[in-house]
């Protein structure tokens, strides 16, 4: 009988956290949160002026006006960007059009022009 006792009140304590999990979920807004909601704007041309070119590690630092795909403000970063090979057409302090979207969970310029 100790033993019968023994292992409901290891079952229930097993159960528990999962028990509380379920029920903690209860009347949640489960709306998808902004940032979600950001990443499935399709991508458009973001005005920006390049600070850094690193052409081995194929990344840009751009200063940047906001990237509401992405929701990020304006701001000044380093990006990669998926055709490495396009940033020796380029050079510091130009004034291009980027498009950025997420590549490999990552901020990416996927495309850039000069202005």
């Amino acid at each position: 009988m100790k033993r019968l006792k023994t292992l409901a009140l290891m079952l229930a304590l097993v159960a528990a956290p999962t028990a509380f999990a379920a029920g903690a979920m209860d009347g949640m807004d489960m709306k998808p949160s902004a940032t979600s909601q950001a990443s499935q704007q399709a991508p458009h041309p973001v005005a920006a002026e390049i600070k850094k070119i690193d052409t081995q590690a194929g990344r840009v630092t751009l200063k940047h006006g906001p990237i509401e795909n992405l929701g990020m403000s304006a701001m000044t970063m380093a990006f990669p960007v998926r055709d490495r090979a396009s940033l020796k057409n380029f050079k510091e302090g130009d004034a291009v059009t980027a498009v950025f979207d997420t590549v490999d969970g990552k901020p990416t310029v996927v495309d850039m022009q000069r202005k």
